[in-house]
């Protein structure tokens, strides 16, 4: 058996120590050897001092002679040495001779050169404090333990890369790996295909929770679903976008699917890829509407989706189910009254097309404009004929330079497309009108999109504002409001539903504005619309009690229910009045008849109107009455929170437009979804409403350009 222990060779000329095992026999015929070797038992663990500083340690007779020729003992423990000892670098481990005999310039070579003596422990350069439980305060940096984790880093790089949509070849970018360098010596690369799975398991990782969310949320949940073409790829990507007023009486948007979808994109295929969305989110029972635009394909998808679904599971049996976009609707109804007096404003699209055709005409134009003062700064643009919006702000800025344009015609022969007079005011009067069609259409469109409520005086406004026209002598704009009203009555019964459910609800409201509105609007037939109106909402409340209530015949302020015949009948009872039987029936019906039985719906509509307020939130108002008006809080919870477009769909495009840009034309459709959903939900967690970044919020001009690019 041998017993080692280790002593320090002085290796002064390197100012360094190396440590040496020492093996000792300890059979019986060796006892008198052994005994000259009076070894310290320290064990050396780690050199970094002097070698005088390591002298002390090996107090021994072989150890105090250790260079060659030393003492009389030197042979009979060289000897004994001669085989057994060893000499161990206290940095890299390597194991050499450590026989005195066999000297130290190998040792000292050795120590020069080893590759393990420039790495420092950087743990040891920087104190760090921490508080223990028991309110002691202790070194947190003191383990040996390495703090560098580099699962850690990949996830929050792939969070990076997520967030900011940045291409998943940055983790390769030689900035970028310098830096992890500099942060972190040790770091290991990281390619595109190792962040791209550590993305795709964030995406697995934020679904599930985006899921758990919406399973425990108590109220319904509406869908806006939208097609779009990736131009760079042809390929065809559904959106699929919830909006629900969560527990917290909040309203929320979370997108749940952006799916590939294999053409043709048809009814039956989009039916299917958004009927398995809607099953594996488990949100087929609890689904309130879905918003789509009006293409053929979305109809036929509607009513296959309707034949998949119970009717008992749907607000009225599916009445309210399909939801057309009203932005889109909008857009339809100018471009039609547009079509008819696109001669009306053909000599301002003439004069914009000259003056913005060539560089020199455009800076003769700015050189007029800064002669006469003008100090608008918007540039003349030439519209598209089908793109209502861009008319209209053709028209709006060639108004600013109307006399620019006069000027011109004073300097230039060539330009012969002056507009008249007449055609001027006529453009004025143009923009006058289309301004409340652009305002509607800026609401509509709006990504952090209000509550339902809001919508219907203003579409009340624009019928109205159509009924004024039909009284211009201009015969241009009567042809054009006639045109425009017939498309508006078209869509507004499929519409107004779920608009005036809406505005029955909001406690500033409620059917004094329709009263107000509807006789402007219908005339003769105004009693019947009301009682239309009045009926769909009663229906409404019956099916929410029937639903929620124990009792359907429960109201407010109480009724003879079941158990209250059977006190009653005990009361009878006890009192042993049988006899009186019929008399008592005959006194309770005579008395009920002065206690009218009011519903929830009737003592809501009795209550004052509330003072309109810009600053009113409705959604704090419902939550803090919903004690009172119970029914009524669970359907103003399903319906405030139904989108009237589809653009918080569409702003999801923008996103993925930007993933699939040119120069990442090649991003498969799983990675592509990953990066669209995971992002919207990140988001989400830094407490922005609708998950989209500041960055991101495009415009209203951009949103109304891209819905309507989107329709044709």
């Amino acid at each position: 058996m041998e017993n080692e222990q280790r002593v320090d060779l002085d290796v002064s000329e390197t100012n360094e120590s190396v440590g040496v095992r020492v093996g000792m026999d300890m059979t019986a015929e060796n006892n008198d050897t052994t005994a000259e070797l009076e070894l310290d038992s320290t064990t050396v663990e780690q050199g970094g001092g002097s070698g005088s500083g390591r002298r002390g340690r090996g107090n021994t007779t072989a150890g105090a002679s250790k260079k060659r020729g030393a003492g009389s003992e030197g042979s009979s423990s060289g000897r004994l040495l001669g085989k057994e000892v060893q000499a161990i670098c206290n940095y890299c481990g390597l194991v050499m001779q450590g026989h005195y005999s066999q000297g130290t310039n190998h040792l000292i070579n050795h120590a020069k050169r080893c590759p393990r003596r420039s790495i420092k422990n950087v743990q040891q350069m920087h104190l760090s404090f921490s508080s223990k439980a028991d309110g002691t305060t202790v070194l947190s940096n003191c383990s040996t333990e390495p703090k560098w984790d580099m699962a850690t880093v990949r996830v929050f790089i792939a969070r990076m890369i997520v967030m900011h949509e940045l291409p998943l070849p940055f983790v390769e970018y030689i900035g970028f790996y310098e830096l992890l360098k500099l942060l972190q010596p040790s770091i290991e690369t990281i390619s595109r295909n190792t962040i791209k799975v550590e993305i795709l398991k964030l995406y697995d990782i934020e679904k599930t929770k985006a899921m758990s969310v919406l399973e425990a949320c108590d109220s319904r949940i509406a869908v806006t679903t939208d097609m779009w073409t990736a131009g760079n790829q042809k390929k065809g990507y559904m959106v699929v976008t919830a909006h629900y007023i969560d527990n917290s009486w909040v309203l929320r948007s979370r997108i749940m699917r952006f799916i590939y979808v294999p053409a043709p994109h048809s009814g039956e295929v989009m039916c299917n890829e958004l009927y398995e969305c809607l099953m594996e989110w488990n949100i087929d029972r609890k689904l309130s509407t879905v918003t789509v635009d009006n293409c053929s394909a979305n109809e036929s998808m509607i009513d296959l989706l309707l034949g998949k679904f119970s009717a008992s599971s749907m607000i009225m049996g599916g009445k309210f189910l399909h939801m057309r976009c009203c932005a889109h609707i909008l857009n339809l109804i100018v471009k039609d009254g547009l079509s008819v007096i696109h001669k009306e404003v053909e000599k301002i699209r003439e004069s914009v097309h000259y003056w913005t055709a060539t560089p020199s005409r455009f800076e003769k134009f700015e050189a007029a404009k800064k002669q006469l003062g003008v100090k608008e700064t918007k540039n003349l643009a030439l519209d598209c004929k089908t793109r209502w919006n861009s008319t209209y702000f053709m028209l709006s800025t060639a108004l600013l330079y109307k006399d620019v344009f006069i000027r011109l015609k004073e300097r230039d022969r060539n330009y012969t497309s002056l507009p008249s007079e007449l055609e001027w005011n006529f453009s004025k009067l143009m923009c006058d009108y289309l301004k409340s069609f652009y305002k509607l259409t800026e609401l509509f469109s709006g990504t952090r999109y209000p509550t339902s409520n809001l919508f219907f005086s203003k579409i009340c406004e624009i019928r109205l504002s159509m009924n004024a026209w039909l009284q211009s002598p201009i015969e241009g704009l009567k042809n054009m409001a006639t045109k425009m009203i017939a498309k508006y009555d078209k869509y507004w019964d499929v519409i107004h539903g779920v608009l005036v459910v809406g505005t029955l609800l909001d406690p500033r409201r409620k059917m004094l504005l329709i009263n107000f509105l509807f006789p402007k609007i219908y005339g003769e037939r105004v009693e019947f619309e009301i009682e239309r109106v009045h009926k769909l909402f009663v229906d409404l409340v019956h099916q929410y009690e029937v639903k929620y209530s124990s009792n359907a015949n429960w109201g407010v302020n109480g009724s003879a229910s079941s158990e209250g015949a059977e006190a009653d009948d005990s009361i009878m009872v006890n009192l042993d009045l049988y006899e009186m039987a019929d008399e008592w029936e005959s006194f309770r019906n005579q008395n009920s008849q002065n206690n009218h039985f009011k519903t929830e719906f009737e003592l809501y509509l009795e209550e004052s109107t509330l003072p309109s307020t810009s600053q009113f939130d409705i959604l704090s108002w419902w939550k803090n009455n919903q004690g009172k008006y119970p029914i009524l809080a669970k359907i103003a919870r399903d319906f405030l929170a139904i989108p009237v477009s589809t653009v918080a769909s569409e702003s999801a495009f923008s996103t993925g437009g930007r993933h699939l840009s040119p120069h990442r034309s090649r991003l498969q459709p799983s990675i592509v979804e990953a990066l669209v959903c995971t992002q919207n939900w990140f988001w989400l967690d830094h407490n922005l409403k609708d998950g989209i970044p500041e960055e991101a919020i495009l415009s209203a001009e951009q949103l109304i350009d891209e819905s309507l690019m989107s329709e044709l």
